[in-house]
């Protein structure tokens, strides 16, 4: 299951609906080992394209040694689909290299009649795609 913060879920949709018509995608990064989502990280999509993301290599690899310096992970690598449903697909499973992440996707288009947006998580690793829970909360709990 996926749990993240009512902030964060706020921000990674309303990212969605900021770059829409093109795809929007990014990371939200947390401490090592600990699948706690924290820091919110939007990324550009350097295809620019309403139906393909592609993360700038240069900003990319800056992320990697910025996590790496903080000792953090990717916990979310989030992107749109800005006209089918928020699944998914083969190309994106192509891109899915990061087995511990949450693959969040989040379509702008109403293919449901359900609302504006759908938000769903996958577990993706060795190209089997695995849909999990989302738990929002208002903030983590603390250690005791």
């Amino acid at each position: 299951m996926l749990t993240l913060t009512q902030a964060l879920y706020d921000q990674i949709v309303a990212h969605s609906r900021a770059d829409h018509p093109d795809e929007a995608c990014g990371v939200v990064a947390g401490p090592a080992g600990e699948d706690r989502a924290e820091r919110f990280v939007p990324m550009l999509n350097a295809a620019r394209s309403p139906t393909f993301y592609e993360f700038d290599s240069a900003d990319l690899l800056k992320l990697y040694r910025e996590m790496d310096d903080r000792d953090e992970e990717p916990v979310i690598i989030y992107h749109s689909h800005t006209a089918t449903e928020a699944y998914p697909s083969r190309t994106d499973l192509t891109y899915a290299n990061e087995p511990g992440a949450h693959y969040v996707l989040v379509s702008t288009a109403d293919t449901d009649d359900e609302g504006p947006f759908q938000f769903r998580s996958y577990r993706i690793v060795d190209g089997e795609i695995t849909e999990e829970e989302v738990e929002v909360v208002e903030a983590y709990p603390t250690a005791a």
